[in-house]
């Protein structure tokens, strides 16, 4: 048969024309992309150092305890000086020596800064070892009762009387004659209290309370003369130990508010070698 070889050929034909398709096939890219971390530097700005601001007197050396001491008490000692006329040089030598410039355990717990011992007290008291043990000492609620009886026990006490007629400003006189009454057994008292009066010049407050400059005091204090006339003579002062604007003022005849309007000051502290001019 003529037509078997037609279908034979129509067979591979249909064979090759049914196979798969080749369709267009999308590879897909892996959606998974390795992250890189780019770390940025970042520029730290210098933060400046920040410094307290230095005190004016940076340079001035601390007090010491006394000087603190003397601070704190001189008002109270002028004080007494007014009232009881025993100079305040004296009863500032006497609570500086007796309590161990305030640190004494009797000063701390008692307020007791000249030792007085009971005899008859009828107060608080505290027992402290002195010339014996567990003697008993007055106790105070304050250190200006301290003060105040001080005074009282020189003036009520008649060994002490002829004290009294000695000038207000004679520290030396009263020093040795404290001793010579009995106030203390140490025979150089006296010279432990003048000591402390010249080193740390409490004489000044004598001289505040009796309204005159201390003769003893060194000064370096200078004139200018700008004219013939007194109104036209303009002082200068130069600032040494313990100089204050009240002492300055009593010394040349003049008000706190004056010179710290002359010289343009905000506050009442000085520096030693530092000059004021001295109002007229």
């Amino acid at each position: 048969m003529k037509s078997k070889p037609i279908v034979i050929v129509m067979l591979v034909l249909a064979f090759f024309s049914c196979g798969p398709k080749k369709g267009i096939v999308t590879k897909r890219e892996n959606t998974t992309t390795s992250k890189t971390v780019v770390t940025k530097k970042v520029e730290q700005k210098q933060v400046p150092t920040v410094t307290a601001d230095k005190p004016v007197n940076a340079d001035k050396k601390p007090q010491s305890a006394v000087e603190v001491y003397i601070q704190q008490y001189a008002y109270i000692a002028k004080k007494n000086m007014k009232e009881h006329k025993i100079p305040a040089s004296i009863t500032l030598a006497q609570g500086i020596l007796e309590s161990g410039s305030g640190k004494g355990r009797l000063a701390v717990k008692a307020n007791n800064h000249f030792g007085i011992k009971c005899h008859g007290w009828k107060g608080a008291k505290i027992y402290h070892d002195d010339d014996r043990s567990q003697e008993c000492f007055r106790k105070y609620k304050k250190a200006e009762s301290s003060y105040e009886d001080h005074s009282e026990f020189l003036t009520g006490r008649k060994r002490y009387a002829s004290l009294f007629n000695l000038k207000p400003d004679d520290y030396k006189g009263w020093a040795k004659g404290l001793r010579a009454a009995g106030y203390a057994t140490d025979r150089k008292y006296p010279q432990k209290l003048i000591s402390l009066i010249e080193r740390y010049q409490l004489y000044r407050y004598d001289a505040e309370v009796l309204g005159k400059a201390s003769s003893k005091r060194k000064r370096s204090s200078t004139t200018i003369i700008e004219g013939i006339k007194k109104k036209d003579i303009l002082k200068k002062h130069t600032v040494t130990k313990g100089d204050t604007l009240y002492s300055l003022s009593r010394l040349y005849s003049t008000t706190v508010d004056a010179i710290k309007k002359r010289n343009q000051l905000k506050s009442n502290d000085l520096t030693i070698g530092q000059e004021l001019i001295i109002p007229n």
